[in-house]
């Protein structure tokens, strides 16, 4: 489906979905998501934020994976293997669907 990305979570697939409550409930945390699309342009977006956005996006994940845990899995995978996750949900913030 378009807008969707999958995040490796110990040993599982995490589907990350953009969709519009999703969006809401992570701008309410956040911030507006223009602002964070700024931010993570000019390179300034911080872990915790790129995790809470992954959170709220998160999409029928099993209970196991809690924030702590995901926080520690896009730790685990670096930076460089989260940042394409983060460009498509960020696109979709833009583009919509």
């Amino acid at each position: 489906m378009r807008g969707e990305a999958a995040l490796r979570v110990g040993g599982a697939a995490i589907t990350l979905r953009p969709t519009f409550a999703r969006l809401v409930a992570a701008e309410g945390e956040l911030g507006s998501l223009f602002a964070l699309v700024e931010r993570a342009a000019d390179g300034r977006i911080t872990l915790a934020e790129m995790v809470a956005l992954f959170w709220h996006c998160r999409h029928d994940a099993p209970e196991s994976v809690t924030r702590e845990r995901l926080g520690e899995a896009v730790a685990e995978a670096g930076l460089a293997a989260v940042t394409p996750v983060l460009k498509l949900l960020l696109r979709q913030v833009l583009a919509g669907r």
